[in-house]
């Protein structure tokens, strides 16, 4: 039987979440809604709708959450061409599918975005497939992306880790039955990710690299 590692993108491989902060805040700048920066920062994860949902509350025009969407879009799609993964992110899937496991993603990005993703990571050839926003009814912190990303691969989630970067990323792996490891480098604090049941906790990609011989993932 085989074993997954299984890698949410923005945040965690890619140096995004601030990108998303910021071109998240000025769309509901642009919609006429003030969203403090870092309410918004703590939102980044969730898909869009969810996001929305979150900053702005049950009560909101929910007519207007397309327009913020592809505002949002838009704007963050101007950086596609120079997203930075972290340091080691490649490096460290690379040495993963190496050593037997069986690497995917689990994202709320999709289609252009994700390629752009994909290609900041540079290691296409460590995934064995993805998980995306486009695949599932509901994005974390419902376990759905997690599962389904297991399902892809046909590993169960006894014989699989997920790694990611925020509250939600650690909530959906949890309810998914999966063990759940933190990075800090998409800027949530460790006492949060702690809250939220992450196992273990790293610096980010590099440190993590640096420390598999006892990590979850040795």
């Amino acid at each position: 039987m085989g074993r997954a590692a299984v890698f949410d993108v923005d945040g965690t491989l890619v140096d995004t979440n601030h990108l998303h902060v910021v071109t998240w805040w000025e769309a509901f700048r642009q919609a006429g809604h003030e969203v403090p920066m870092h309410a918004v920062h703590r939102a980044v994860g969730l898909g869009s709708t969810d996001l929305i949902a979150h900053l702005l509350g049950d009560d909101r025009d929910k007519s207007r959450d397309e327009e913020l969407s592809a505002a949002h879009k838009a704007l963050y799609g101007q950086y596609f061409d120079r997203l930075p993964a972290f340091r080691d992110a490649g490096r460290l899937l690379r040495h993963l599918h190496q050593d037997g496991w069986t690497v995917v993603l689990a994202t709320s990005a999709g289609g252009a975005e994700l390629s752009a993703l994909r290609r900041a990571i540079d290691a296409d050839d460590a995934i064995a497939d993805t998980a995306s926003a486009d695949d599932v009814d509901q994005g974390k912190p419902a376990p759905e992306p997690v599962e389904h990303a297991l399902g892809l691969v046909g590993v169960p989630a006894e014989r699989a880790v997920f790694v990611g970067d925020t509250v939600w990323d650690m909530r959906a792996g949890s309810r998914a039955g999966v063990r759940c490891v933190g990075v800090l480098c998409g800027g949530i604090p460790r006492a949060d990710l702690e809250k939220a049941r992450a196992s273990e906790i790293y610096d980010d990609p590099a440190d993590l690299l640096a420390s598999l011989a006892d990590s979850p993932l040795a």
